[in-house]
């Protein structure tokens, strides 16, 4: 702002450039929707890596279409997407209660597994009271863990107070920052009962000496049937401190002697046997929690019973004694077939696993988890046309109806989000003839702003969950991946076809097309797959679902389109810094500047037809596109133009053969 003028001197003063820089969005960002393995259910996962997919969705999956089009839009050329877990179709969720006391307790906590299917019967909990104070009686801490992914969350302290911030039901269920394993519901006032063994105060003497000795009786451990078969542990006792040994100085040390001790005598018998002691405060001083297990194994329950000392045989100071000790399970599991007690469970629900592939309407459902998505760009749904596990040649009888009905919801998702849609060809579109009715005639799905292209034939793959044998895919991950690799390579104005638009990894195609037969498929608009000598299996097409010859459309070709869904992103970010701006000629001015400062760089990188930029693009806002009634109207008309480049389809070479010059 100017500066206030008060004394005789030189002001210096900063004036803005006007200039608002406009970045390009990125271009080859895909989405995918549909069925995999694990994973939180119609949520949107960005993911980097197919690493990334393994740890979020369990991986590969053979009734899982759209986990090996991840792994192929990741080989060799994709780089970010984001997955959206449907699940199948009938499957329940997994969810058990929690009481508020070992034994004879009510229902007060209610948790339910945020993905359907059986992995959320493998859900473990853990409660404890650590770090709580003695005399907050509703705070806890709670801890869940995924036994088939590893993944751990731990939530605490929270409280089953609902006037405090920290209430358990709005931290763990938060969308933003809550699980992305579980969800809960508060089913009483009362804080669930810990997992593990809690012991009772400590002992001690009149000179502060913890006495009395701790048995390890009966500590029953379930073996799982990955573990050979080892002996059970019982009556292992454990002496605390023997005669003239140090008595520790501190809670911890109580713990990590009594920790060392117990795990040396255990391990004897079970190697894999591990029992953690955790210092605990109770009401009345310092307690004991213990909580047994082994690697792999289902479970293990600790017990203590009070020790009995000798006086004959060792000091009756130097030993610990753990009093009024509270059994309970060692951990609270979703699954119900452990065979062992749960002192503190209450009803559970084990789930199922649906018996079919996710239906139309889930995949149509599965679409707006990619509403709180930022930005994509290529939509892809192998399940859409997904082939039976059975037998992956043959599609489901009940499913090709439903087709339409999914492809038409993802071009209209499409057409709002300014995304790309790959369309890939049922498995019983296997000939020329079956592919030129699909394309004309069964495949209604119409665009004349051509934001999709559809792709024959399917392809061939090594699938590694079958010893590498060649399995038919839809051709979307390998599609997007190329998609990808050409904007990186040259840019979103170049055709994603030709000889350097090889597909990594495919093997074979369910049929081989001829040159002529390539030239049927074409004018109606359906891209085809090629096997070239030397080249390989190659894209031999670049054009949208509008590219028919007889429609006549100016978005005929995927990098025009392509290239104009990325103006429209870019330039829709890039000005939004013009709302609320006065609407006038410096406004105006200024949008030129920056608009045209955008679009030059982009022909200086080869994106337009020209080799002027007056050829290449114009940018025009002034009195002629902004009119007083648009002013009053408080609207400003910015018109941006540009000539796209167009592959070279056809390229014909003419050969003439020469006379002899006949001299004059």
């Amino acid at each position: 702002m100017p500066s206030t003028l008060t004394y005789p001197g030189v002001y210096i003063e900063e004036i803005s450039s006007g200039v608002h820089t406009i970045s390009g969005v990125a271009t080859s960002i895909a989405a995918f929707v549909g069925y995999t393995k694990s994973g939180l259910d119609n949520r949107a996962k960005r993911i980097f890596s197919f690493s990334d997919y393994e740890r979020s969705f369990g991986g590969l999956a053979s009734d899982s279409e759209l986990s090996y089009a991840v792994q192929q839009f990741f080989q060799n050329g994709g780089s970010d997407a984001y997955v959206v877990r449907v699940p199948k179709s009938g499957s329940t969720i997994a969810s058990m209660k929690l009481r508020d006391k070992a034994s004879g307790g009510a229902d007060v906590l209610q948790i339910f597994a945020l993905s359907k299917g059986t992995l959320g019967n493998l859900l473990v909990i853990d409660i404890d009271y650590d770090g709580i104070l003695p005399t907050d009686t509703t705070g806890f801490n709670l801890t869940i863990s995924n036994a088939s992914t590893g993944a751990t969350e731990t939530f605490g302290p929270v409280t089953m107070d609902n006037k405090k911030a920290n209430y358990i039901e709005a931290v763990v269920n938060d969308e933003d920052n809550g699980s992305r394993i579980v969800s809960v519901k508060v089913l009483g006032s009362n804080r669930p009962a810990q997992s593990g063994t809690v012991g009772g105060d400590l002992a001690l003497d009149s000179t502060g000496k913890p006495t009395g000795i701790i048995n390890a009786k009966n500590l029953a451990i379930k073996i799982s049937s990955d573990l050979p078969i080892v002996p059970a542990i019982s009556g292992v006792s454990v002496q605390f401190l023997a005669k003239d040994e140090p008595i520790p100085t501190s809670v911890l040390g109580v713990c990590r002697l009594l920790e060392r001790k117990i795990n040396t005598a255990i391990q004897a018998i079970i190697p894999e046997a591990k029992v953690s002691c955790i210092p605990a405060t109770t009401a009345t001083g310092i307690a004991v929690r213990v909580i047994a297990s082994i690697p792999n194994a289902s479970d293990a329950v600790l017990t203590f019973a009070k020790g009995v000392v000798d006086v004959n045989t060792d000091d009756a100071d130097s030993v610990l004694k753990l009093s009024t000790a509270t059994n309970n399970i060692a951990h609270y599991w979703f699954n119900t077939s452990r065979g062992l007690p749960m002192f503190a469970e209450g009803a559970r629900s084990t789930a199922v696993d649906g018996t079919a592939l996710p239906t139309a309407t889930d995949l149509v459902a599965g679409l707006s988890a990619l509403d709180k998505v930022d930005l994509f760009n290529i939509l892809c749904i192998p399940d859409a046309t997904r082939a039976k596990v059975s037998d992956p040649t043959k599609s489901d009888l009940t499913f090709p109806s439903d087709q339409n009905s999914i492809f038409a919801a993802a071009l209209t998702y499409c057409k709002s989000r300014r995304a790309f849609l790959i369309i890939d060809p049922p498995p019983e579109v296997s000939d020329v003839d079956k592919a030129t009715d699909w394309i004309s005639s069964q495949l209604t799905v119409h665009d004349p702003n051509g934001n999709a292209a559809a792709y024959f034939p399917r392809i061939k793959l090594p699938d590694p969950l079958n010893n590498l044998q060649l399995r038919t895919f839809a051709p979307c991950g390998v599609v997007a991946k190329l998609y990808a690799r050409t904007d990186s390579a040259r840019g979103v104005w170049k055709a994603p076809a030709g000889v350097d638009a090889n597909l990594d990894g495919v093997q074979g195609m369910v049929y081989k097309l001829t040159d002529s037969e390539n030239g049927a498929l074409n004018p109606l608009g359906l891209n085809c797959f090629r096997i070239f000598p030397t080249y390989g299996p190659v894209a031999w097409g670049a054009r949208t679902i509008a590219g028919a010859d007889a429609a006549a459309s100016e978005w005929k070709y995927i990098p025009v389109r392509r290239l104009a869904l990325f103006l429209e992103e870019s330039l829709y970010r890039g000005t939004k810094w013009v709302v609320f701006e006065p609407n006038d000629e410096p406004l105006w001015s200024q949008i030129r500047l920056n608009l045209g400062a955008f679009m030059h760089t982009l022909f200086l990188q080869g994106a337009f037809q020209g080799n002027t930029p007056q050829k290449a693009y114009f940018v025009k806002c002034n009195s002629e596109t902004t009119t007083q009634d648009d002013i009053n109207r408080g609207v400003v008309n910015i018109i941006v133009g540009f000539a796209p480049l167009k592959p070279a389809e056809f390229v014909v070479i003419k050969i003439q053969q020469m006379a002899g010059q006949i001299q004059t």
